[in-house]
Order: structure tokens, then C-alpha cells, then sequence
């Protein structure tokens, strides 16, 4: 199994930062890609971001893009969202996920960590 625990969280004012950390351990899988997703109160599970693991290329949700920036410590087996110029729709609980390679889903994730931010 492999176990990803997310970190950095907290409760921050609009216009400020955070930095999401997401440690992976357990069995080493081969990566495709690790991912950043959200969930708000009420609201379904959304995609935040990606980063292709092998290439290291990132994308992002729309409204994050420009704001929100994906990085990575391989050696740490660590990802990392780097969260600025924060917004109070950005609230929610954040979740970094594992997709290995050979599946098209998203195999592995974290308990989550609850990013809010007062307007």
C-alpha cells in the first residue's frame, strides 16, 4: 500500500499564502502522475492540479492557475502545492492523490487537509 499524508493547512487571510506538503510512503509504485484536488463544504471533490511525474509538467484548474504552483522533492517522495494570493472560495479540505502506472484512475489518496481563508 502506499500512504500519502497531506500537511501545511490551515487558516490564513484572503490575499495571503500557504504551502500544501503530500508525503508519500509505503510500497514504490511507478507514478504517472500525482494530483492536488479540493473539496468545499456542499460542494463535490475538484480537480486542483497535476503534475506528470515522469516530465515534471504541471497543470491546473483555471481559477488557480497563476496563483497556485505544483512542485516536487523526488528524492523526498513529496509534493507540494505552494498556495499564494489565496481567495475565500478556496476553502476546503485539500487532497493529494497517486495515479499508477497502467490505471486510468487515481489509486491512492490522502485524509486530506483543511485550507480556510477569511475575506
Amino acid at each position: 500500500q502506499v500512504q500519502l499524508v497531506e500537511s501545511g493547512g490551515g487558516l490564513v487571510q484572503a490575499g495571503g499564502s500557504l504551502r500544501l506538503s503530500c508525503a508519500a510512503s509505503g510500497r514504490t509504485v511507478r507514478t504517472t502522475q500525482m494530483a492536488w484536488f479540493r473539496q468545499a463544504p456542499g460542494k463535490e471533490r475538484e480537480w486542483v492540479a497535476t503534475m506528470a511525474w515522469n516530465t515534471g509538467l504541471t497543470f491546473y484548474k483555471t481559477s488557480v492557475r497563476g496563483r497556485f504552483t505544483v512542485s516536487r522533492d523526488a528524492a523526498r517522495n513529496t509534493l507540494y502545492l505552494q498556495m499564494d494570493t489565496l481567495k475565500p472560495e478556496d476553502t476546503a479540505v485539500y487532497y493529494c492523490a497517486v495515479q499508477e502506472w497502467g490505471s486510468s484512475t487515481y489509486g491512492y489518496w490522502g485524509q486530506g487537509t483543511q485550507v480556510t481563508v477569511s475575506s
